[in-house]
């Protein structure tokens, strides 16, 4: 399994693509530039499964729909962030005077458990404090941790949004993240690819 960054939008916030031989795929997160992130997986040839998303805020949101009608696909969200998607005031778009929104998840997460998309088999870690219904999401095959904004290189996530908990964020990244192999590359949500060991040394957050 191998995975591509695609950072979108004026926030730059990284979708990802999981792929595999095969070229099938999952997306992580269509922030932004549908019409962009729809052509890049036709020329690169993927066959998208599904989008699964990290939280609901609307940086991460605002190309879901020209996504999955473009492959139609299923969405995937956390039961606790199941409105989100339709009201631009959960969402945060609402605060910055816009409106971005998206239909409602074809899936809803109900536990952590294993998620099975075709050949994809990744743990679903419900790691809330960014947002409630935070979901990081570990596929051993790829050595990755598509962690949205929970844990960033050298950082954590904010949580001082409408339902963010910062104790709430510390024990998902101690209790849950960092039980992940140390190896482990942690995608995050915006900024550059770390490691769950670079981040146990050294996250002044976390020490």
């Amino acid at each position: 399994m191998k995975w591509v960054k695609i950072p979108l939008g004026p926030l730059q916030t990284n979708c990802y693509i999981l792929y595999n031989a095969d070229k099938e795929c999952i997306v992580f997160d269509p922030g932004d530039q549908g019409k962009d992130l729809n052509n890049y997986i036709q020329d690169e040839g993927f066959s998208p499964l599904a989008i699964l998303m990290t939280h609901a805020h609307f940086d991460h949101i605002g190309a879901i729909d020209e996504v999955r009608d473009r492959w139609e696909i299923p969405v995937y969200i956390h039961e606790k962030e199941a409105e989100w998607l339709t009201n631009s005031t959960l969402n945060g778009s609402a605060r910055y005077g816009a409106n971005i929104t998206a239909r409602s998840a074809d899936h809803l997460i109900l536990k952590e458990e294993s998620l099975k998309i075709g050949p994809f088999l990744l743990q679903v870690l419900h790691t809330p404090g960014h947002s409630p219904g935070s979901i990081s999401y570990y596929s051993k095959e790829a050595n990755a941790l598509f962690g949205g904004d929970t844990l960033f290189a050298g950082s954590i996530g904010r949580t001082d949004l409408p339902g963010g908990n910062h104790e709430q964020l510390l024990t998902s990244i101690k209790a849950k993240i960092f039980n992940c192999p140390e190896p482990t590359k942690v995608l995050s949500g915006h900024g550059p690819v770390t490691t769950i060991k670079e981040e146990k040394d050294s996250n002044p957050f976390l020490q």
